[in-house]
């Protein structure tokens, strides 16, 4: 990712130290003055243009008047990702997306997965979202600061993370219990399935357990970035806010 678009996501890369080469803005834009300092501090290149420039070059619908290009964020290898929760915590969380196609999804699943203080979260390389200008303005800075790690085979990486002490809990609609009633502590990962058609089935029988969110009203189902921000925060709640 080369492009970051919008004033959230550029003043977290400038936050988090990414080396930025120059960044774009609109000179009537408002609220660039935390950013534009920041960069100033840092000695990178700032460049005004008209926002018709801004908008030929934005992925994204909403700039805001602002594009920076900078270093490409890498992802991890799951080894990697592993050892590097271990190192933070004995009960790491990490969120695992099946198939998960829409990157302002994605960008809100990082988003969420850092408001609760996961460790990491995990998409398969093939049929999935991935870095994107879009992605980092959907997550609204988050990217910069979230692991991510790309695999080839989810159901391959779910069996090493049981063999790496992980209990795996899949989010499905037909899941045995109410994700309240179950055990959401301990080293976790929670499968969040697509947008369309939810968990595969091998993803399913890897699973360690299927929960569901409780659905009251005439709608059976969720959003899948909302659905897996409900389940985060259950899972932080019994691990740190239980009675």
């Amino acid at each position: 990712m080369k492009k970051i678009e919008g004033r959230n996501p550029v003043l977290e890369a400038l936050k988090a130290g990414r080396k930025l080469k120059e960044i774009l803005v609109y000179r009537q834009a408002e609220g660039l003055g935390e950013v534009i300092n920041l960069a100033k501090q840092q000695k990178i290149n700032i460049k005004e243009v008209s926002k018709k420039k801004l908008d030929e070059l934005a992925d994204s619908y909403a700039h805001q008047g602002i594009i920076a290009f900078g270093e490409v964020i890498s992802y991890l290898s799951l080894d990697e990702l592993i050892a590097q929760a271990y190192e933070e915590t004995e009960a790491p969380l990490f969120i695992l997306l099946d198939e998960i196609q829409d990157p302002y999804n994605l960008g809100s699943i990082l988003r969420s997965a850092n408001a609760v203080g996961a460790q990491g979260v995990i998409i398969p390389k093939r049929r999935s979202a991935g870095l994107s200008s879009a992605v980092a303005k959907a997550s609204a800075g988050a990217v910069e600061y979230i692991p991510l790690a790309q695999v080839t085979n989810l159901v391959r990486s779910i069996k090493q993370l049981k063999e790496e002490g992980f209990w795996i809990a899949g989010a499905d609609v037909e899941g045995e219990q109410v994700c309240y009633q179950a055990d959401l502590t301990g080293a976790l990962g929670i499968v969040i399935g697509s947008e369309d058609s939810g968990l595969r089935r091998l993803v399913k029988e890897n699973c360690d357990f299927l929960v569901h969110l409780p659905m009251e009203g005439e709608i059976a189902s969720l959003n899948a970035s909302v659905a897996a921000a409900l389940m985060m925060y259950e899972a932080l709640r019994q691990q740190k806010y239980r009675d």
